[in-house]
């Protein structure tokens, strides 16, 4: 299987092809993913803006984990 090297939080992984975003998270750091999983903290992209947990990534993505922001009321 084809492996692609994306960055989760300044680190390189090397995830299979077609991993989501999630998948590259495990694959750092499998803490992290829980609580992504869980709604306590978020994936964002180089920019800053918030990615779907399921989107699927490609070589040279760039991944951060952010703490979850709760809606205000």
């Amino acid at each position: 299987m084809s492996t692609i090297r994306v960055f989760v939080n300044a680190t390189p992984v090397d995830a299979p092809q077609g991993s989501s975003a999630l998948d590259c998270v495990r694959i750092w750091n499998a803490t992290e993913a829980d609580e992504v999983a869980q709604g306590k903290r978020a994936i964002t992209d180089s920019r800053g803006l918030e990615v779907d947990a399921a989107s699927p990534t490609s070589a040279g993505s760039i991944l951060r984990t952010v703490s979850k922001r709760a809606a205000s009321a």
